[in-house]
Order: C-alpha cells, then sequence, then structure tokens
C-alpha cells in the first residue's frame, strides 16, 4: 500500500511519495525512499519494495533520445531493459506464458508515464497520475489545487491520501527533474 504521485509544469517532473509499506494488518515506516532518481529518469514505485530496490540499485537505463519518438523508445527499448533488470533480479513473474513486473511512476525529457504490471506505458492527458492504495485520492487533490505550485500541489495531495487511506503514511519524499531546455 502505498500512494505515489507525480506532474508535469512547466516541462518540469514532480513526483512524491510516502513511506509506508502495510500488508495485511500490518505497517512499516520505511526509511528507504519510493522516488529517486536514475540518470535522467525520475521513478517512483508501488508493488513491491524489492521491485524498486532492483530499479533504484541494479537497473542500468538506456539514455532517451534526443530527438524522436520517446513513446516508442520507452515502449521497446527502455521497458526490455527494465524486464531484463526485474527478471534477472528475480522479481519478474511468470504465469501461463504471461509476464508481469509492478507499477511505478518514470518522469523524463519534460513527461510523466505510469508503467502497468503487464510492462504498458501510458501518459496522462492530464500530465499528472498517481499509484498505489491512494491514488484516486491523491488525483481529486491535484485536480482541485491547479493553478498552486507544483511542490505544494504533491505535498496536499499526499497529505488527502495520508488521511482517508490507512496504507499511506508520513514522512513525504517530494522530488523534481528539471527538463533540459535547449537554446533556440
Amino acid at each position: 500500500m502505498t500512494c505515489i504521485v507525480g506532474l508535469v509544469d512547466n516541462g518540469d517532473v514532480w513526483m512524491g511519495a510516502d513511506s509506508a509499506a502495510a500488508r495485511d494488518w500490518e505497517l512499516r515506516h520505511r526509511s528507504d525512499p519510493k522516488v529517486f532518481r536514475n540518470g535522467p529518469f525520475l521513478l517512483g514505485f508501488t508493488t513491491s519494495f524489492r521491485m524498486g530496490q532492483l530499479l533504484r540499485f541494479a537497473f542500468k537505463p538506456p539514455a532517451p533520445p534526443r530527438r524522436g519518438n520517446l513513446d516508442r523508445f520507452l515502449a521497446t527499448t527502455w521497458i526490455d531493459a527494465v524486464r531484463k533488470c526485474l527478471t534477472s533480479g528475480g522479481f519478474a513473474k511468470k504465469k501461463d506464458a504471461v509476464e508481469s513486473g509492478g507499477e511505478f511512476l518514470v518522469g523524463v525529457s519534460g513527461h510523466l508515464f505510469i508503467v502497468y504490471c503487464d510492462y504498458q506505458i501510458g501518459e496522462s492527458r492530464d500530465r499528472m497520475d498517481a499509484v498505489g492504495c491512494g491514488s484516486d485520492l491523491a488525483l481529486g487533490a491535484l485536480f482541485a489545487t491547479a493553478g498552486m505550485r507544483p511542490r505544494q500541489r504533491i505535498r496536499i495531495a499526499l497529505e488527502a491520501a495520508e488521511h482517508f487511506s490507512s496504507g499511506v503514511i508520513r514522512p513525504f519524499k517530494i522530488l523534481s527533474l528539471k527538463h533540459e531546455r535547449t537554446a533556440k
């Protein structure tokens, strides 16, 4: 259980996460972050701390294209590297010949994407997204705080999720990934 929240503001990607590790009726405060940088990527995970550890420490992401189709790159080259990392790390599962991983957010090059358990990549037209048990609450808060500063929006979204979900707890960690703008 968790809440990871992300948004794009003026080309910069912002992401925040709580510190909960929940299972059944157990709840732990984790010190290892659910949101972090890996190369030019900002990542925030749910599903499993093992998956997050692999994405943070073992995953060697291929460099995003400077030009070209970012969606195609993420859905093929990049996700193939993620799958290889999760498989070699013992996390990916296979059932009835279908491979699955976990859910997480990815920020890169001024875009925010969600990766689903089936390795599908999606980008919301709203330029914001969330994963975890508090995701609907957080999305409502992000919608209601349009026009506010991004760090404040992320904090309010996490606070709303914490207030109404037993699987979301402080402290919160909020990071941003500045989009490199090229001079014309």
